[in-house]
């Protein structure tokens, strides 16, 4: 992996770069997509790509479980399995053996859990999450942490963060020593929930592991968004300013407007494609719950700024209809718009930050986008 900033905003911390991986080169800042069972729900690979989508994110937890990861590197690896060429980031899999997995116990060692699926006994390290990631052919693994619930007391997310640290350490070590460093680039995690002194203990020790890419993770889990910004300047202000950055879980818009000036490089959310399965779309003009009875006659698109497929040929009424008659097809276009809404605010972020525009730009798209602020969802 390379990564280049060659931007930055003056009058932010706001960084315009550029990500060289072995499937692709991506545009910073990013948004990722998440295809959590290899596949972005309801849409091909193809729809992604004419959405703009450069990168997305897999999930190891489920992957291997099912179909598993040495069937996925005998298929020919994640890419070919998937029918996607372009980069993808896979997950440890740790939040998700925290928060589906049953009878889950976490020690130095490892997490040990019963599957979600059969029941079965399994048992995630370290070196065994590294193994995985590269036996799928990520192009970028993230190392095992642990995240603790919001909220959480001091003791236990200090426990988190010294079991974060030790791990990634241990992953560094595996993604070395096997050779996975040649075809998958390891991030790091920061953990520290809360408590900006933890934070900062956290950074400064992933920083010693010298790690190509650094994420920030236990944030958007429902803390109010001011502390989640005060956190991420906090701990962007320690990590080196030539390795990207990744906010994890961050989705809404003005979250991601807020924290790429706060020098973030990379997100990632299942908030558009959830919110459009369950008939919310996102528009310059806020979010739209399109089964709303107001729209049972409106020839309106769903945003008239969007180009996308279904902004282009289909109004608000025919979309409400079939949420309201149940057909497949209105979670797909308004997944799609969601998709291809997001993208474009990417585009157009990134656009700002190259014309020294960033804070007009923001100032301006946010006066149009009256949201109202909800918890992120964190699992699909």
């Amino acid at each position: 992996m390379r990564f280049e900033v060659l931007k930055t905003d003056p009058g932010s911390g706001a960084r315009r770069g550029r990500l060289l991986l072995p499937h692709g080169e991506v545009q910073t800042p990013v948004f990722l997509p998440v295809g959590t069972q290899a596949t972005v729900k309801t849409l091909t690979p193809a729809e992604l790509e004419q959405a703009g989508a450069e990168m997305l994110v897999c999930n190891t937890y489920h992957l291997y479980l099912r179909p598993g990861h040495e069937r996925i590197r005998a298929l020919g690896g994640l890419h070919e399995f998937m029918g996607w060429a372009r980069p993808i980031l896979t997950d440890s899999g740790g939040f998700q053996v925290y928060s589906l997995a049953a009878l889950t116990r976490v020690t130095d060692q490892g997490a040990e859990f019963r599957s979600h699926v059969d029941g079965s006994r399994q048992m995630f390290t370290p070196e065994s999450v590294v193994e995985v990631q590269a036996a799928m052919g990520a192009d970028i693994a993230m190392c095992l942490d642990e995240c603790p619930a919001y909220p959480v007391s001091r003791d236990r997310a200090e426990q988190a963060l010294v079991r974060t640290s030790l791990w990634a350490g241990r992953c560094r070590e595996a993604w070395l020593g096997s050779g996975a460093a040649e075809a998958t680039t390891l991030f790091g995690i920061a953990q520290g929930a809360t408590y900006p002194d933890l934070r900062e203990r956290s950074a400064a020790e992933l920083i010693e592991l010298d790690l190509p890419g650094y994420a920030i993770g236990g944030l958007c889990l429902g803390e109010p968004s001011d502390l989640t910004y005060e956190l991420v300047s906090t701990v962007n202000a320690l990590l080196p300013i030539e390795r990207p950055r990744y906010l994890m879980g961050a989705g809404y818009p003005e979250d991601i407007i807020a924290t790429v000036g706060r020098g973030v490089d990379m997100f990632d959310c299942v908030l558009p494609t959830r919110n459009g399965r369950t008939g919310t779309a996102f528009t310059s003009a806020g979010r739209l719950v399109i089964k709303n009875a107001r729209h049972l006659d409106d020839r309106a698109p769903l945003d008239p700024d969007c180009q996308c497929y279904t902004c282009r040929r289909f109004s608000r009424a025919y979309l409400r209809h079939l949420f309201i008659v149940g057909e497949a097809l209105g979670p797909r276009l308004l997944t799609l718009h969601n998709v291809w809404f997001f993208q474009n605010l990417m585009r157009r972020l990134r656009s700002a930050i190259e014309t020294g525009e960033f804070a007009e730009w923001s100032g301006s798209f946010l006066d149009r986008y009256r949201s109202v602020r909800q918890t992120s969802p964190t699992i699909e």
